[in-house]
């Protein structure tokens, strides 16, 4: 049997509010259990005793892990999180919660920082197929159309693909 490889986000103190917001984004997103600190180890880890230390949640099924670790880690565009979309509407839905509070400055060609600083790619499945097209002048128009872009546009990215 396989191991499960599940994600680990280090938060300073908002950990189950960012696990809330996320699960609130994601149909079928649950917290399935929080963990408080306690004496043990305090003089390790410096957390008040009963606060969050741990937020298990899912989101489409994947499961993550929430720690409220302290002010020392902070998160990078380096590690982004994929949301493979069905349609333009699920673009505009994950784009439209997920740029709510984030860095504007930080958005671009389908990429989007939340508020807690963690990047998501949100990509329309046809995209993808798109710049994996064995045509390579069709891949190229919309992977270039893609660079101008903020958040993504499939019927822009299809007319671009297809005419030209």
């Amino acid at each position: 049997m396989p191991s499960q490889i599940a994600p680990c986000l280090w938060f300073d103190g908002q950990a189950e509010e960012a696990a809330n917001f996320y699960t609130s984004i994601f149909k079928g997103g649950k917290i399935n259990h929080i963990q408080h600190y306690s004496d043990a180890g305090i003089e390790a880890h410096g957390q008040k005793p009963g606060s969050v230390m741990v937020v298990a949640f899912e989101l489409n099924g994947q499961p993550f892990t929430a720690l409220n670790g302290g002010p020392q880690f902070k998160f990078s565009p380096a590690i982004s999180f994929q949301i493979e979309c069905a349609d333009q509407a699920e673009v505009d839905h994950y784009w439209d919660k997920l740029k709510d509070g984030g860095d504007p400055t930080k958005q671009r060609c389908g990429w989007v920082e939340d508020k807690f600083g963690v990047s998501w790619q949100v990509i329309p499945k046809a995209f993808l197929k798109m710049i994996a097209d064995p045509n390579v002048e069709k891949s190229k128009r919309a992977y270039e159309a893609m660079l101008n872009m903020t958040k993504l546009d499939t019927a822009v990215l299809e007319r671009v693909f297809h005419d030209g």
